[in-house]
């Protein structure tokens, strides 16, 4: 097969670029237009081609992409054009921006400029910076001389570093890389212009009517203290931190803050209204992804941007603007952005959900036998938490109760205190005294010692890595500590990186941290083994991909959710085909009782 690399330099101006459209939207826009294009054959020089749009698709033709591997930097935008705009797709998708994430991990830049310093390959050029505003007929020729040496040089760097990058990298990877790009340069799935347009007309006009009935005025919405009694009268906990100048707690409503920004997706219409209005933005979340859908599907098809190792823990993440990972999905209002993405004529939708997968790779990995156990035999785990909790017989534990017994499962896992766990109730809607959240989280510790026993293994794995030194983790040999890259190494082959790894001695006791991109991360056992079993997870959903996508197109994937596209006839077996795929154990997860369940739909939202 031949390696491909390529690079596209294209038209753009201070108002006609990435940084102010959508990938999706600049590509299809009528103003795009190809300047030129870089081309490298295996190990073969370079060439660089520029010239109008049918000399350059003839001179793309010439290459044989049927048995060719694409390679650039930033596939997602290089490769879309090459389909999209010449028709071409070749038999696999690579890109080095992916690779640098998964290697370096996510908070370092994967720029090409930053991965080529790094490995001293090399410096990109700044000739683009000339282009801004130029069409191709603008440039004189010592011009686009120049501008295709820019052009060249990108290419080589691309190349030189999918060469080192590559030795080493999992191959499974490689594939995972390729399964995803084709989810954005390949679409599939459409959209229903007309339920879109109907969505936001009732969207906006709901927001209105909420902040009217609200009586909230401008003094409420900028007074913290009024804008906190205002969340809390919709029973969300305001989100806190503490003051960088006074060093005090204080409320985290700037733009800025993380806690803040979630509250903007909450589920909850009155609240994202009311976060809106703070923020001074015209239209809600819900407002303006539904108005992108809808210049999307005036456009063509759905590309899917899905980003492959966007997490710490290498899970998929949003891209482009519209974050395909948190689309509402309760209520009949809440599920319109997820029914207007239909499949095409004659074919269907099949979401297959991981069921309960991070509680399961947690019981399994700290080997809480009896927890496993009821796992595999699909006992409700929810139900006997509850019984725990309230001294019933499972028979007679109510809905409510189940419900704190199912919070108990998934929120205390990783060593949730008894105030955040009251708080998450609270958001659920649900009221808790301090004396009775104690109660119940040491309860769940007291039942399932062995996960305690795991925290503090993890705990002092971190000790181990700052002291450069080895430390068991887990089940069998499903993970490694390695000290020389401050990482652990998972079942992937892929590393979770807690890069320059310190620790502070306060009064509570040694505190480990890691360096993040906006400064540093505090990191304890707890929260080591929240991302281990996030990151497995994620390396269990990986492989039971690949296994569909020997049969079936993969669309989409979701946190533990898999989406395929599939022929109306083929709905019955491809379903049982797809379950039985992720019900697939990897040698590696031997005794993990992983399970599943799916629906079917012509649109995503009719699959649940």
């Amino acid at each position: 097969m031949d390696l491909i690399t390529l690079d596209f330099e294209t038209y753009y101006d201070r108002e006609f670029s990435l940084s102010k459209l959508t990938t999706e939207a600049y590509i299809r826009d009528p103003r795009f237009e190809v300047i030129g294009v870089g081309v490298k054959v295996n190990n073969k020089e370079t060439e660089w081609a520029s010239g109008s749009h049918e000399q350059i698709k003839t001179y793309l033709q010439s290459f044989d992409w049927s048995d060719a591997m694409l390679l650039c930097h930033n596939t997602m935008f290089d490769g879309a054009i090459l389909n999209w705009r010449y028709g071409i797709s070749p038999r696999v998708y690579a890109d080095t921006m992916c690779i640098a994430r998964a290697i370096h991990g996510v908070e370092t830049s994967a720029s090409l400029r930053a991965v080529s310093e790094k490995y001293n390959i090399g410096a990109k050029g700044t000739e683009v910076v000339q282009a801004l505003g130029k069409r191709r007929e603008d440039f004189a020729e010592s011009e686009l001389d120049r501008y295709g040496d820019y052009c060249v040089n990108d290419v080589n760097l691309t190349h030189k570093l999918f060469t080192i990058m590559a030795k080493g990298f999992p191959r499974q990877e490689l594939r995972l890389i390729d399964l995803t790009l084709r989810m954005f340069i390949q679409p599939v799935l459409e959209l229903d212009l007309g339920l879109l347009e109907q969505h936001l007309t009732e969207t906006r006009d709901r927001k209105d009517e909420l902040l009217e009935g609200a009586g909230v005025v401008k003094e409420d919405l900028m007074s913290n203290p009024k804008f906190a009694e205002l969340l809390k009268s919709l029973g969300v906990e305001p989100p806190m931190k503490i003051s960088p100048t006074t060093e005090k707690e204080t409320f985290a409503f700037a733009k800025s803050d993380e806690e803040f920004k979630a509250l903007a997706e909450h589920e909850n219409e009155q609240v994202q209204a009311l976060v809106a209005a703070r923020l001074g933005t015209k239209s809600t979340l819900e407002e303006t992804r539904t108005q992108r859908f809808i210049d999307i599907a005036k456009r063509g098809t759905l590309p899917v941007p899905v980003r492959y190792y966007a997490a710490h823990t290498g899970r998929w993440g949003g891209d482009d603007k519209i974050n395909l990972q948190n689309l509402p999905s309760r209520g009949v209002n809440g599920k319109k952005l997820k029914r207007s993405i239909i499949a095409p004529e004659g074919y269907t939708l099949i979401d297959a959900d991981s069921a309960q997968i991070e509680a399961r790779v947690l019981a399994w990995l700290a080997e809480q036998d009896d927890l496993t156990a009821a796992f595999r035999a699909g006992e409700d785990v929810y139900v006997k938490m509850a019984s725990r909790i309230y001294g019933v017989q499972e028979s007679d534990v109510t809905k409510d109760q189940r419900f704190v017994g199912k919070t108990t499962i998934l929120g205390a896992g990783y060593g949730m205190g008894a105030l955040k766990f009251q708080a998450q109730l609270k958001n659920f809607g649900f009221d808790m005294d301090i004396a009775e959240a104690r109660r119940v989280i040491n309860i769940y510790r007291e039942a399932n010692w062995k996960i305690n026993k795991l925290w503090r293994d993890a705990q002092q794995a971190l000790v181990a890595l700052s002291r450069n030194d080895n430390a068991p983790l887990g089940c069998g040999n499903v993970l490694e500590v390695c000290p020389h890259d401050s990482a652990i190494r998972l079942p992937s082959g892929l590393l979770l990186r807690y890069d320059d790894l310190g620790f502070d001695t306060t009064e509570r006791g040694t505190e480990f941290h890691y360096r993040v991109r906006r400064g540093r991360n505090r990191i304890y056992g707890g929260k080591v083994i929240e991302n281990v079993c996030q990151a497995i997870a994620r390396c269990i959903i990986g492989e039971q991909m690949l296994q569909i996508a020997k049969k079936h197109r993969v669309v989409l994937t979701v946190h533990d959710s898999v989406v395929c596209c599939v022929r109306d006839e083929e709905v019955g077996e491809a379903q049982a085909y797809i379950e039985q795929c992720m019900r697939w154990i990897p040698d590696w997860a031997e005794g993990l009782p992983i399970n599943c369940e799916s629906g079917t739909g012509k649109s995503y939202g009719d699959c649940e």
